[in-house]
C-alpha cells in the first residue's frame, strides 16, 4: 500500500491522519481519508418519527476562544435526535467474530502540492469492520487504489479504537461523553489547527457517519455534541444522492462540516463539507448499515 502525505488530504482532515480513530485512515493510500459506510439500525436510523423537544440537562459552554455556545435550535434538534436514538432498536446478539457492514455513496476533493483537486465523481463505497477489532476488515470502493483493500485489526492497546465493542464501553452520560470526546480529539489539535471545539465536532461527525454503537451511547454522543460551542443548524442541505435534510453544522479550520438528518425521521443521511471558498469539498450518503458474518459478505 502506498504512503501519502498530510498535504494530500482534504481540508480539515490533516489532523486526523496521525492518530485518527478510524483504522482505515491509518492505512489508506487514498488522497483523502478513506470514508466508510457504517451502522444503520443502532444509532438514529431506527427512529420512525421526530420526537418532542425537551430541555438538555447538561451545560452548554462557550468556546475557549470566545465562540458562542451552540444555537438554541441546534441544542433542541440534537436533543430530538438523542431521544430518537434512545428509542431505536438495539442490535441484538452481535458476536465478536462478525463485521459491521456500511454502504455509502461518496465524493471528496483534495489538496495536492497546495492545489485543490476538484471534487471526484460520486461513487460506491462498502466497508466491513470487525466487531471486536481483532479481525481483518475490508474496504471496497469504486475508485482507483481502493477497489479491494484489507483493513488491519486494531492494536490491542489502542485507546482510540472505534470498533463496536470499544464504542459500547463509552459512557452513556452526556457530560462524561463530552469529556471523552474532547480528550480523544485533543491529539489532533496543534498550532496550525488550534480549534479544539472543531476537532471535537469533526470527531463527532466521524463517529456518527462511520460507527455502530448502542442506542444509549449514541444518545450521549448527540447530547455531548450539543455542548460544543459554535454548533448551528442549516436547513435544506442535500446528501450525495440528493436526499434533502437538516444539518447540524460547525465552521472551523477553514471548512464547514454539515451532518445531515432527515427532518421527519431524524435518520442520519450523510455529510457535506464546504470549504472557505464556498466550494463543496466532500459529500456522502449512508445507504445501509448492518452486521454480517464475514468480511466481503453483503446483506
Amino acid at each position: 500500500m502506498n504512503e501519502f502525505s498530510e498535504r494530500d488530504l482534504p481540508p480539515g482532515r490533516h489532523r486526523l491522519l496521525k492518530e485518527h480513530l478510524m483504522t482505515e485512515i491509518r492505512q489508506s493510500s487514498d488522497p483523502k481519508p478513506a470514508r466508510r459506510p457504517w451502522l444503520r439500525p443502532a444509532l438514529v436510523a431506527g427512529a420512525a418519527a421526530a420526537v418532542a423537544v425537551t430541555a438538555l440537562t447538561v451545560a452548554v459552554p462557550s468556546g475557549s476562544s470566545g465562540t458562542p455556545a451552540a444555537s438554541k435550535e441546534a441544542v433542541a434538534l440534537l436533543e430530538d435526535i438523542a431521544l430518537a436514538a434512545e428509542k431505536s432498536e438495539a442490535p441484538g446478539g452481535i458476536r465478536d467474530d462478525q463485521f459491521v457492514y456500511i454502504k455509502s455513496r461518496d465524493a471528496y476533493a483534495g489538496h495536492v502540492d497546495g492545489r485543490r483537486v476538484p471534487l471526484e465523481p460520486v461513487h460506491d463505497r462498502e466497508i466491513w469492520l470487525s466487531v471486536d477489532g481483532t479481525r481483518e476488515g475490508l474496504l471496497e470502493e469504486d475508485r482507483p487504489g481502493n477497489e479491494h483493500v484489507p483493513l488491519e485489526p486494531d492494536s490491542p492497546d489502542n485507546e482510540r479504537a472505534t470498533h463496536y465493542r470499544a464504542l459500547s464501553a463509552l459512557p452513556a452520560d452526556a457530560d462524561e461523553m463530552r469529556d471523552w470526546l474532547y480528550r480523544t480529539a485533543a491529539a489532533q489539535v496543534d498550532e496550525e489547527r488550534p480549534d479544539r471545539d472543531h476537532a471535537a465536532f469533526v470527531l463527532f461527525g466521524d463517529l456518527i457517519r462511520e460507527s455502530l454503537m448502542p442506542p444509549e451511547v449514541g444518545a450521549a454522543l448527540y447530547r455531548a455534541a450539543a455542548t460544543i460551542p459554535g454548533v448551528e443548524v442549516v436547513h435544506g442541505v442535500k446528501d450525495s444522492v440528493g436526499r434533502e435534510g437538516v444539518a447540524i453544522t460547525r465552521t472551523g479550520d477553514g471548512e464547514r462540516e454539515e451532518m445531515i438528518f432527515d427532518e421527519e425521521t431524524l435518520t442520519f443521511l450523510g455529510e457535506r463539507v464546504v470549504g472557505a471558498d464556498g466550494l463543496v469539498d466532500g459529500t456522502s450518503a449512508v445507504l445501509e448499515r448492518t452486521v454480517v458474518d464475514r468480511a466481503g459478505e453483503r446483506p
